[in-house]
């Protein structure tokens, strides 16, 4: 019997059978214990009709036009014609204004392959050429990212090396979780699950008797009929963990041991606790008034933690918002408190729930990569500060202590990503993006993105080139074969990028003589070659094809999340300015920002159910991932539209709420706010608190004026930074107000290509 032949996406592996005048038999990886819908219909014919099938040019950018960007027709041309566009607008481009013009978007979703990785591939060719103005951090975690590195660990250290579910299941008594640990955001991982593995580990922790609480506005983000819900007011989970400090510090059983020999800082932070040095106790009942939480339920918490093995686990969603600093710092200044980081079933975790890899046994190694090389321009955006950028050319911005100017972008090149899914306020963006000169887009589907460029080259899917699937702690090495030749004139992103680098003259220093086969073997070897100094010996790259798929569990070790640091701080230091923990970081403070001091604090949000704002906008809106795609990733699939209602995406809505402004299950509402708004179908659930919507995230974008006709919720996020600090993403604090929707509902067109005009010769005016 021959061999299966695999590929991999995000959300998993797939073993490939190939049929006979028919696409390829997608099937989830046979022991994957708990696989996931998505992507099992990638090839369905309605994903595949939203396919680029040729390079096409805007008219209007043809006509010398930057207005039009999203309604405009296309005409296709042949690939050198508009390779010789995109080729030419780059070089003018670097001519006139310098490679500091040019700004190179991407987004590390693209693809789990880790040769054609477009970010990768875009980030190399730029760099070949002098560079690019290059984006920083994530949408996902834009806060956490930035303040991680100052207090305890940087997200990625943090993100492979979650204490394991099974070690949890074994020491852990009370398990508390700041907005929940969503199985939904397990389906996948960056870079490829392999077995999905968070459900199995929830369970086991209600096998074990472990109490679990999920301290969140909604009650369905932490599945099991044991857990007890916390109903808590949004953005508020620093005020109650601040209480809970504030009760660890008053109890007689505080032993202050850990926070001597492990932290810095303490001393700074405790009279802000007691309100020593502000005249506000952080009391329960302090804590109460701002997040609705009882002043009891906190002092039992409290008092539980100090006498349980207790892990504090706290969701990214809690970063994404006014201030998102602050509850991920006082996530860890309360776990040093508790004294239980570094043992088995204790301290803290940022983000189970987040992906899959969270609380994986699977060995840590490094996996293939391929080189992108320095990028000489040193100017860079916080990624979720892109219509700012393209809005304030020449104004300056904080970050990281920093003091930056946005620079004048000209082109856009953006390959691997979707801005209009994930940058907030899309109307604000839909002006920001008239801005450059030429926008150049790689993608493989007509996206709100593609629709809204200058020049569109088609991209191939994974299933449609030879690749590498490999992910942190995800256990497998993938030979992922090219299962089907490329829709219509589709090429992969390396080609296109050579190409290019050929006609700007740096063909040989882009690809080294090497082709995918030749890059695959290299990046593959090289890796070898370094896991084999870990003690793991893996087959040459022959052998690895001829093998498909290479299964790390044997070398399974679960482990402890900063053991290695609990037991010797000196031997085994953490990475910020002391070593330590820090409660309160200097640095932080040195930097003199009114909205991010020097240790965790409460500050009022922007925008919240407390705020005056409240008064007309009386809901608030969680705009979280959704549950039937990654991100915008397939939102045209049959399982993604079967999510929807009335072909739109659902809003969330506690049932008396609904009751309250006339609105039935399944009616079209609209939801709003100053900023715009967004057109969605009503769906009762009793699991979320009064006065919280969830409209999630994924439905392409469909402008008609201010109105997305789809539901997407960025039409009414805030384009705001979470502080001066990260400059992150602070979608979560966002108020709304909802209402019926009367009028004859306007037709969905999202899933509608541009105007395609016939092939003809194409030439800039």
């Amino acid at each position: 019997m021959s061999r299966p032949t695999y590929s991999a996406a995000h959300w998993g592996i797939y073993e490939v059978e190939q049929r006979a005048e028919a696409d390829p038999l997608l099937r989830a990886l046979r022991d994957d214990p708990d696989p996931t819908r998505i992507g099992l219909d990638q090839l369905d014919p309605s994903v595949k009709a939203l396919r680029i099938a040729r390079p096409a040019v805007r008219r209007g950018w043809l006509e010398g036009r930057r207005e039009g960007r999203g309604s405009d027709a296309f005409i296709e041309v042949d690939w050198d014609t508009a390779l010789d566009l995109a080729a030419g607008e780059i070089e003018r481009v670097r001519e006139i204004h310098g490679n500091r013009a040019i700004f190179g978007g991407s987004y590390g979703w693209a693809s789990a392959g880790r040769f054609h990785h477009a970010q990768s591939q875009l980030h190399r060719f730029y760099n070949q050429i002098g560079g690019y103005v290059a984006s920083r951090d994530s949408y996902s975690l834009g806060a956490g990212r930035v303040l991680m590195p100052h207090v305890a660990t940087d997200m990625d250290t943090s993100n492979g090396n979650h204490t394991s579910w099974e070690v949890l299941a074994e020491h852990c008594e009370l398990f508390i979780a700041f907005g929940g640990v969503p199985l939904k955001n397990t389906q996948v991982s960056s870079s490829g699950a392999g077995r999905h593995r968070a459900r199995a580990g929830l369970a086991s922790l209600a096998e074990a008797g472990v109490r679990l609480v999920n301290i969140s506005p909604m009650h369905d983000n932490f599945p099991g009929e044991s857990v007890e819900w916390v109903p808590i007011r949004p953005n508020t989970d620093t005020a109650v963990m601040l209480a809970m400090a504030y009760e660890v510090a008053v109890s007689p059983t505080f032993d202050r041991s850990f926070l001597d020999s492990h932290t810095v800082g303490f001393e700074h932070f405790l009279p802000y606790l007691t309100g020593a040095a502000d005249g506000i106790p952080k009391t329960p009942e302090w804590a109460e008034a701002i997040s609705t939480v009882p002043a009891a339920k906190i002092r039992e918490l409290a008092a539980a933690c100090l006498a349980r093995r207790t892990m504090l686990s706290g969701s990214w969603a809690l970063q994404r918002s006014s201030h998102g600093e602050q509850p991920f710092w006082a996530l860890v200044a309360l776990a040093s408190m508790v004294g239980q980081i570094g043992l088995p079933g204790g301290g803290y975790g940022i983000g189970y729930g987040a992906m899959n890899v969270m609380g994986s046994s699977h060995m840590r190694i490094p996996g293939p990569v391929f080189p992108q090389g320095r990028n000489p321009i040193a100017d860079f955006i916080p990624c979720a500060r892109l219509s700012d950028m393209l809005l304030h050319t020449g104004h300056t911005f904080r970050y990281n202590g920093g003091h930056y100017t946005y620079p004048d972008i000209r082109l856009v090149h953006w390959a691997g990503g979707n801005p209009y899914h994930h940058h907030q306020d899309l109307n604000r963006l839909r002006r920001a993006w008239a801005k450059p000169e030429t926008i150049i887009v790689q993608e493989q589907y007509w996206t709100p993105t593609a629709k809204a460029a200058d020049i569109v080259l088609p991209a191939t899917i994974a299933l449609e080139r030879n690749d590498i699937g490999f992910a942190t702690r995800e256990g497998f090495y993938i030979a992922m074969k090219q299962a089907l030749p490329p829709q219509g004139q589709a090429r992969d992103d390396h080609a296109i990028f050579a190409a290019l680098a050929a006609r700007l003259g740096v063909e040989e220093a882009f690809t080294e003589g090497l082709d995918a086969t030749g890059w695959l073997r290299r990046i593959y070897e090289a890796n070898r070659a370094q896991v084999a100094e870990l003690g793991l010996a893996l087959p040459d790259f022959d052998g690895f094809w001829a093998e498909g798929l290479i299964d790390l569990a044997p070398h399974d070790a679960p482990h402890i999340m900063h053991a290695d640091f609990r037991a010797d701080p000196v031997a085994h230091p953490l990475k910020t300015p002391s070593g330590k923990i820090e409660i309160y970081s200097e640095r932080i403070a040195g930097f003199d920002l009114e909205d991010c001091p020097g240790h965790p604090v409460w500050i009022e949000p922007f925008e919240w159910l407390g705020a005056r704002e409240a008064a007309r906008h009386p809901f608030h809106l969680i705009s979280d991932q959704p549950e039937r795609k990654l991100h915008g990733q397939l939102d045209p699939a049959p399982h993604s539209r079967a999510g929807k209602v009335q072909g739109r995406e659902g809003l969330h809505i506690h049932p008396e709420d609904a009751a309250t402004y006339g609105i039935a299950e399944g009616a079209l509402v609209e939801v709003y706010n100053d900023r715009g708004r967004a057109l969605a179908g009503a769906r009762y659930n009793p699991a979320l608190m009064r006065g919280v919507l969830r409209l999630s995230t994924g439905a392409w974008a469909d402008p008609q004026g201010d109105l997305d006709r789809h539901g997407n919720p960025n039409a009414l996020t805030p384009d705001v930074g979470a502080s001066s600090l990260s400059q992150g993403c602070s979608a979560h604090s966002c108020l709304v107000a909802v209402r019926l929707w009367q009028k004859e509902p306007p037709k969905v067109q999202a899933f509608e290509p541009p105007d395609l005009l016939p092939n003809i010769s194409a030439k800039k005016e």
